[in-house]
């Protein structure tokens, strides 16, 4: 079929003819994308389309898929040294005076980790984007690792990504992998791929797909074994390496990177919320990514985020957008901080213009590659609206979104007036709901998943005749969560309430105390913060609890040990909980 509105050639190299397509003007610098197993290079075509306005863009059928023709015989045709020959080839033909900038997916990944690794390549090569595809070197040398050493951890590791790659060992089997893509196999994969993948139809997969598919076998035939079994010592990147992984991809596990900085001195990580065929189901951006990469390549920079010191979570959340609400101070700013350090690109929304500017400066000191303040009142239902499609329009889709703007209000019942009940549950309330509305819609409407999470609190499992309005609005974040992850989980879309206890945050010294007068509420203010720093739990570990909440998936996360022992009361033991309730509050 081709790419639409490309310049076709032909490239001649050992007997090979290779179909080349050409998009956007050749005086730009070239980016070469190489398609993977068993596709051929249409799956690239979104990818290419977004690209050609700022890039010379190339894309080739590899030997024996699509157009180009095949190996004979196939056995041996298909070695990393051929690949490499064939890549030459290609990028002596279109970019003769410049080195290119080199993108991968899956099998045209584990071939681009041999380019940008051997000898003979240095020099054509200015950057290389990989996605969803390990060097097989770097693969070999991590198995070796793991089997040395087998901890619970990496057997378990080892284990996982064996599972992964069951259908590696099937390929491996002689005829039967021909038979059934040339057969129902081949009829049936493109109903698999829009069912289990979410692809969309398009130009993509071509008609060529059986014969594509069974010619690759012989990637794997003719590379697995041996690579894995003798991997490279000196399989080290001599250009700049941008790593973007799908977080859903159902064949290779984030974990076969953990040891990647030991073979690329400069390499940036990212993770894209996608499956496996991210360049067909995310294109944006994927193709936002591998052009500021290149450009970065271009303009001589180290093409890397700013230095930090790792956290747990690596660079688990690069590039992936992360607004937090409520971000100036306290668990907010802590969360984004995390999120920060953990290579994500921060949105930090406040009412406190000055403190979100202070969050997002430190957000980059801490590594974000991108942070961006928004003054905005959660409550609002008007500016909720106007905030989200401004971060959409500005900063794209949000991956992962933060409801934690609150504030504290203290009282009997019979006390708290209405001004006070609207004023709690403007902020508590109805600020998650404005945005789990809106970002929420935003991400289903992509399709490509996500999580929210809504900061709710122990007393919304936890009665106290002190906190009833406060008690009240967070009981009501927690089972808004529960009920919208149970909507969205057919999404794709995480939903996590996470529950903390006392945290040494600002909450208390500006809370609302109704009831008394003004010399007494700033007592209790007083005595109120003395409380929380005398607890002194920092809010960072809850900040901790919400990547890994994200991370894992969690419904419902109580986070200090009160908060634990009171969930757990309030499902075994609820009369203890209400007995507990008609104490007078420790202030």
């Amino acid at each position: 079929m081709g790419v639409r509105g490309a310049r076709e050639r032909w490239v001649r190299t050992g007997g090979i003819e290779l179909c080349v397509a050409e998009l956007g003007d050749p005086a730009r610098p070239t980016v070469i994308l190489v398609h993977g197993y068993p596709d051929s290079k249409e799956v690239w075509s979104e990818v290419a389309g977004r690209l050609a306005g700022r890039f010379h863009v190339v894309l080739y059928d590899v030997r024996g898929h699509g157009r180009s023709s095949a190996p004979r015989p196939l056995r041996g045709g298909f070695t990393l040294e051929k690949l490499t020959d064939d890549f030459l080839a290609v990028a002596d033909a279109v970019s003769p005076d410049r080195p290119v900038h080199l993108v991968g997916h899956d099998w045209g990944s584990v071939q681009s980790w041999e380019f940008v690794t051997v000898r003979r390549t240095r020099g054509r090569i200015a950057s290389f984007t990989s996605v969803s595809g390990p060097s097989l070197d770097h693969f070999g040398h991590w198995i070796r690792a793991r089997a040395a050493r087998p901890t619970p951890r990496r057997a378990a590791q080892l284990l996982g990504q064996g599972i992964r790659s069951w259908y590696v060992l099937m390929l491996h089997t002689p005829v039967l992998p021909e038979l059934a893509w040339r057969g129902p196999l081949g009829r049936r994969w493109p109903r698999a791929l829009e069912r289990l993948e979410k692809v969309d139809r398009g130009d993509y997969p071509t008609a060529s797909l059986p014969r594509d598919a069974a010619h690759g076998a012989w990637l794997y035939r003719d590379n697995v074994r041996a690579r894995l079994s003798r991997p490279r010592a000196d399989a080290h990147a001599h250009v700049p390496v941008q790593l973007i992984t799908p977080t859903r991809d159902a064949f290779l596990s984030e974990r076969l990177h953990d040891d990647l900085e030991r073979w690329v001195p400069e390499l940036t990580r990212r993770t894209l919320a996608a499956r496996h065929w991210a360049p067909r189901t995310r294109p944006d951006q994927l193709a936002d990514w591998i052009g500021g990469f290149a450009n970065a390549a271009e303009g001589g920079s180290a093409a890397r985020r700013p230095a930090a010191a790792p956290g747990v979570y690596g660079e688990r959340f690069g590039g992936r957008l992360v607004l937090v609400t409520g971000a100036a101070s306290g668990i907010g700013r802590a969360t984004a901080l995390a999120f920060a350090g953990a290579g994500a690109r921060i949105v930090a929304v406040d009412r406190n213009a000055e403190g979100a500017a202070a969050t997002v400066g430190a957000a980059r000191l801490r590594g974000a590659p991108d942070a961006w303040a928004e003054v905005v009142d959660v409550g609002d239902a008007e500016a909720m609206e106007k905030l989200a499609a401004r971060v959409a329009d500005t900063y794209g889709v949000v991956d992962v979104l933060v409801n934690n703007a609150g504030i504290g209000v203290s009282g009997p019942l019979l006390e708290t007036g209405v001004e006070e009940w609207r004023r709690v549950l403007d902020v508590n309330l109805w600020g998650v709901i404005h945005g789990c509305r809106l970002f929420g819609r935003q991400m289903a409407e992509r399709g490509q998943g996500g999580h929210i999470v809504n900061i709710a609190s122990a007393a919304a499992f936890q009665p106290t005749k002190g906190l009833p309005a406060y008690s009240a609005s967070k009981a009501a974040v927690l089972m808004l969560s529960e009920c919208l992850r149970a909507e969205l989980a057919g999404r794709e879309i995480g939903v996590s309430a996470i529950c903390p206890g006392l945290v040494n945050t600002n909450i208390a010294a500006t809370a609302r105390f109704v009831g008394v007068d003004a010399a007494e509420e700033s007592r209790l203010r007083e005595r109120a913060a003395r409380l929380y720093s005398r607890r002194d739990y920092p809010p960072e570990k809850v900040a901790d609890a919400v990547l890994r909440a994200v991370v894992r998936d969690r419904a419902v996360v109580p986070v200090t040990p009160e908060a634990r022992v009171a969930r757990l009361l309030s499902r075994f033991a609820p009369k203890a909980l209400r007995a507990v309730a008609r104490l007078d509050p420790p202030l």
